[in-house]
This record gives C-alpha cells, structure tokens and sequence, in this order.
C-alpha cells in the first residue's frame, strides 16, 4: 500500500499480523439542516437533569417544543478513522463495510481492547471472512473533531458526514485507501444504526446493504433509559478526561486519601463491612467516574468540553442500559465504565426526529438486535403481544418496502451493548454470514 508524503494526515500501521490497519484522519466537509432549539446553555448537574426530565416527560414532545426552525450546518472536520484489510487480500473485488457506533462509546466498540481482544468484531470480518471495515469516530466523539453539542452534533449532521466519508469509498479519494469499492455495506449500533438507516433514507443507493444492531423502530422506551442514565455533565462526572483538570492536580488533591480504602475499612471494622465491599462502592458509583483518566491510558482525551456533551451517572446505569446479567465479565462493566464517550444534547433531541420509511433503498437489509435489549425491546424483545410478529424489530421490516432481503435476527442472551457480551462474536458471525448469503462478501 502506497502511503502519500504529502497528505496532511496521521497515520499509524497497526503492529497485527492477521490484519493490516491504518488509523487515519480524514478531512470532510459536511452540509447539513439541522434543528434550532431554544435550550439554556447547561451550567451544571442540576440543568442536565432539568433536561432529562423535560425531554422524558409525557406532557407534550419537548423536541417540538423547543425547535424554533432550521439552518444549514455547514463546515469541515476532522474525522478519525481505522481502516483494515485482510493480511492477504483474495480476488480483485473487496467489500468494505463501514462501521459506526452509537452513543457512549467510540469506534473501538468495534475492535474492543478487551481481554486481548477477544471480543473484536473487526477481527470476525476481516480475519475469518475477508472483508475491508472503516471503523469510525462520529463526528464530535473520540479523536474526531469536536462540535458546538447542540447546534451542529444532531442526527442529520453526523449523516452527513457518514455520507462524505461513504463517498470517498466509492470513488476512492479516501487518503491512504487508493481503493475504489464497488460493494459498501453500512454497519451501525444504535444511534450508529439510525444514522446508516438516516443514510439509507437520504441517499438510498450510497450503501449495498445495511446491518443495524442494537435497533428497532420502537421508541416507546427510550424515555426509560434516558431516565436511568441521570444524565450529567461530562465534564463534571469524569473530569480527566472531559474537563480541564489535570492529573497532577487530582493527585495532589489526593494524597491525604493515601490507602483510603484500607482507613475505611479499619475504620467500618465493627460493622463487618469488608475492603472488598468499599472496593466495590468506589468503582460503581460515580466516585469510581471521578477517578477515570487518572492512570495512563490509551483513549482520547477530550479535553475542558462544553457543558452539552453529557454522560450517565455511573457503573449501574451502565449496566441497566447495556448489559444482561450473567452475561457478561464483570470486569467488562468497569472497563465499559471507565472509557465510556459522551453523548450531547442535540443527539438526544433528533434522534427520535428520523423518517419511519427508507421507501427507496433496495439492498438487502439485516436488524440483529439482543434479545434482552432494553432500550429499543423494554428488555425482550420477543414480547410482541402479536402472535404474528415475530419479534419487536421485525417490524421493521414494513420500513423497507423494497429492500431485496429482510431480516431480523434476534441474539440470545445478550442485551443492548452487543460486542460486550461473552456471545459476541457469535453475533460478528451471524452478520458475516448474512453479508455472504447476500452476495456482499469479497470476490
């Protein structure tokens, strides 16, 4: 591969051997209409659960209630990207599939540094089954450039640049990728899945296929888990890594709460609560977030973000959104915790703004959801209450009257953050496997 001098981009080779990776970072120049709300500007905890309650709330839709019109977004950003292809490419007519994830996490949902990575579904599609991927950084996440959290990070704008970096796919222009790809498949999570499907709607013919995971059409909901969340402010819950404070400074702040866990526990002795139990106390609750960047890490630092970037409370409301019980390492939860990603305001007030049909997108079409999500299932997604509907999101199914292949494939086992589950490749598996049925796979 023909890496260019004079392309201003970073670019890192990954050291795998089964696999060749490029970490890039893209220009893209995004147009977008995009909504203009009448929202304070956050100053502290207080404010984001003010919003919360507003948005949740079943008095009226808040969303509409706060829109005063559109205008066009438009500007260039820096997106952070990883490319991959197989150590040895087969044939002369490679697919790529483009992976985007959804709120809380950044583009290493895909390739999770987890226990060896054991859980990576990039290693699934290009190690076991050939295909290109292009995992990326939404817009305003991760190593991406940071935006104005309400006016420019909403649903249409992060399609937006989905689009664009689709684009220099298909034609080839991506920097360092001097591949043009004739077959493209979508890969979302979540809000990333409303986004492919938002593409597909949009731009019916970018993508040859569209795999949404973590997703149905069923908002009913959502309201529930922005409730669990307690949302707050980035900044505030984990300031290491979204605030303007420094390691050096908490650590001063710190040094009198030397051993802190064994004073306690001498402490509480009488009471039988044991260093393990006030262990467990400081890594679920927010004391644990507080603590988050304070050893070297590998993540992005998004550094002293606005006041609109939030996140959930803690380790529990992690779980109740994401995970299923005894389903998932225990470990995974604090790991999950400790390097989660914002979401912002102009996320949460668009995303349930999204078109109900994609009428022209004619490419096969597979929603792959746990069964257990409860996000988009309220925590099954079995219980249809119509014998004939098979499942929650295979009503979708009406979403895509042209499509060429639906299915809705639903995940034993595994709740909404699917790559975090001990199933989960199992899961890359079922994908690749429908990607080959369909003719998508690399030739």
């Amino acid at each position: 591969m023909h890496f260019s001098p004079s392309a201003a981009l970073f670019v890192l080779v990954s050291s795998v051997t089964a696999k060749q990776c490029l970490n890039i970072t893209v220009p893209v120049s995004i147009s977008a209409r995009n909504g203009v709300f009448n929202i304070p500007t956050l100053q502290g905890n207080a404010d984001a659960t003010t919003f919360a309650q507003n948005l949740t709330s079943i008095r009226g839709n808040f969303t509409q209630e706060a829109l005063l019109g559109y205008a066009t977004v438009a500007g260039t950003y820096d997106i952070s990207v990883k490319f991959c292809k197989p150590d040895r490419e087969n044939g002369t007519n490679p697919t790529v599939q483009v992976l985007t994830h959804g709120l809380g996490f950044d583009k290493t949902y895909w390739d999770l540094p987890f226990n060896d990575y054991n859980y990576s579904y990039i290693d699934v599609a290009v190690d076991q089954y050939g295909f290109c991927t292009l995992s990326i950084d939404r817009l305003g996440e991760g190593n991406s450039s940071k935006a104005d959290p309400l006016s420019v990070l909403q649903a249409p704008a992060e399609m937006s640049a989905l689009y664009e970096l689709t684009m220099m796919l298909r034609n080839g222009t991506l920097p360092n990728v001097p591949q043009a790809f004739s077959k493209i498949v979508h890969v979302g999570h979540s809000f990333g899945a409303a986004l492919s499907y938002l593409l597909a709607i949009e731009h019916p013919t970018a993508s040859d296929g569209l795999i949404l995971t973590g997703f149905s059409q069923n908002a009913s909901f959502l309201s529930a888990t922005v409730a669990s969340w307690d949302s707050k402010l980035a900044r505030l819950n984990q300031p290491l890594r979204f605030g303007n404070i420094s390691n050096a400074a908490v650590s001063e702040a710190l040094s009198p709460l030397s051993n802190l866990t064994e004073r306690i526990a001498s402490s509480l002795a009488p009471y039988n609560v044991t260093s393990g139990e006030i262990m467990q106390y400081l890594q679920t609750t927010d004391i644990g977030d507080l603590l988050a960047g304070l050893q070297p890490t590998q993540l992005p630092k998004m550094a002293d973000l606005p006041t609109g970037y939030l996140t959930w409370t803690d380790a529990g409301s992690n779980q109740f959104a994401f995970l299923l019980p005894e389903f998932f390492d225990p470990s995974i939860l604090q790991f999950a915790e400790s390097s989660k990603f914002p979401y912002t305001l102009g996320e949460l007030l668009t995303i349930g703004g999204i078109p109900l049909m994609a009428p022209m997108f004619k490419g096969p079409v597979q929603i792959l959801t746990g069964r257990q999500d409860a996000i988009y299932c309220g925590g099954d997604c079995l219980a249809t209450g119509d014998p004939a509907l098979a499942s929650i999101p295979a009503k979708s199914q009406m979403a895509f009257p042209m499509a060429r292949t639906f299915e809705a494939y639903i995940q034993p086992d595994t709740a909404h953050a699917i790559n975090l589950h001990y199933n989960s490749t199992g899961a890359s598996n079922v994908i690749q496997r429908f990607l080959t049925r369909e003719g998508l796979a690399p030739s």
